[in-house]
C-alpha cells in the first residue's frame, strides 16, 4: 500500500462517526449542585438553591459527530457547557447548530406565525479545556470568525467563551469553584502516571486511589468509580485519536498547498510541470506524490 493511500485511508477511518459517551466533566457536573458552583464562579453570580437550576442537554442530539456536554436553563438564561481535550475553533458553529435544536424544542407547539413575539431564553456558550496544547487562561471564539469573505458587522455572530481549566491555570476561577479544581487535578494525575507507567489503567486507578485518599472528589470517585474508570479510559483513547486527525490534517492540508501552489503557476506561467517544479525549488516526486494525495480525497 502507498504512503498517500496509508494516509487517506488513516484520515477517513478518523473521521466515523462515534457514538455518545459520557465524559467525566458530564458525570461529574451532571449533579445541579455542583453545576449551580460551576455557573456561580463561571458568572460570579451567588445562587443557592440548585432546584432553580433545570437541566435541558438534549439526550442523542448528535449531529455529525457533534455534540453537547450539558445544556441548562437558570432564571432567564439557558447556558452551554462543553468540556473540550482539543483546541476546536469550530465550537461556534456547533453550538448555533446545538441551540437550535434547544429553541425547536421548546416553541415546537407554538406559532411562529402569530403577531406576538415567541420569548426564548438569552443563550451563553462556555467551553471548558484541558488539553496539553497551550492555551491562555481565557479566550474568545467568534462564528464570524468562520465567514468567507469576513465582514466587520456581520448580520450573525455567536461568541464562545473558552476557559483553560487544566490544573494551576485560572486561579481565581478555581478558588471559586473546588469541584473544578479537583476535576483538573485529577486528570492531571491520570496524565502523569500514564507517562511515568505507560498503562492507561493503571494510571487511572492510581490517579483514583490519590484523589479518594487525599480527599479530592472523593464521594463522586467513591460513588462512580467503576463508571469513572471505563470514561476516563476512552476520553483518553479519544482524546489520543483527535491528535492523530489533527496531524493528518496538517498532513493532508500541506499537501493539498504544495499541489495547487504548483498546478497554478504551471497555468499562470504556462509551462509544464517539471519546469514548474524546477522554477520554484520541488522535487518531481514531491509533486507527484502531493498531487497522487489531493486526487485520491477529492474522487
Amino acid at each position: 500500500m502507498t504512503r498517500a493511500k496509508k494516509i487517506s485511508r488513516a484520515y477517513a477511518g478518523l473521521n466515523v462517526n462515534r457514538k455518545y459517551k459520557d465524559t467525566v466533566f458530564r458525570l461529574l457536573f451532571s449533579d445541579k449542585r455542583r453545576l449551580l458552583e460551576l455557573y456561580n464562579a463561571v458568572s460570579g453570580r451567588h445562587y443557592d438553591n440548585p432546584d432553580e437550576l433545570e437541566i435541558v442537554t438534549l439526550e442523542n442530539a448528535v449531529y455529525i459527530g457533534m455534540k453537547n456536554d450539558l445544556a441548562f436553563l437558570l432564571d432567564t438564561g439557558i447556558y452551554l457547557y462543553e468540556h473540550q481535550s482539543t483546541v476546536n475553533p469550530n465550537m461556534p458553529l456547533r453550538d448555533l447548530f446545538y441551540i437550535a435544536a434547544e429553541y425547536n424544542k421548546m416553541v415546537e407547539m407554538k406559532s411562529l406565525y402569530s403577531s406576538a413575539v415567541q420569548k426564548i431564553p438569552t443563550p451563553n456558550f462556555i467551553v471548558f479545556y484541558n488539553g496539553e496544547e497551550e492555551m491562555e487562561d481565557i479566550c474568545e471564539y467568534r462564528l464570524s470568525d468562520a465567514f468567507e469573505p469576513r465582514v466587520d458587522n456581520p448580520s450573525l455572530e455567536l461568541r464562545v467563551t473558552v476557559f483553560n481549566v487544566n490544573y494551576g491555570r485560572n486561579p481565581e476561577l478555581m478558588e471559586q469553584c473546588r469541584t473544578l479544581r479537583d476535576y483538573a487535578h485529577y486528570v492531571s494525575l491520570v496524565r502523569k502516571y500514564r507517562a511515568e507507567s505507560g498503562s492507561l489503567d493503571e494510571a487511572v486507578a492510581r490517579a483514583i486511589d490519590e484523589c479518594i485518599s487525599n480527599e479530592i472528589i472523593s464521594d463522586f470517585l467513591r460513588k462512580n468509580r467503576a463508571e469513572v474508570e471505563m470514561t476516563s479510559i476512552f476520553e483518553y483513547n479519544q482524546e489520543e485519536e483527535e491528535k492523530k486527525l489533527r496531524a493528518a490534517e496538517r498532513y493532508l492540508g500541506q499537501e493539498f498547498k504544495l499541489y495547487e501552489l504548483v498546478s497554478r503557476f504551471m497555468v499562470k506561467n504556462k509551462v509544464a510541470v517539471e519546469d514548474a517544479c524546477n522554477m520554484m525549488d520541488i522535487s518531481i516526486d514531491e509533486y507527484r506524490q502531493a498531487e497522487k494525495i489531493f486526487k485520491e480525497n477529492n474522487k
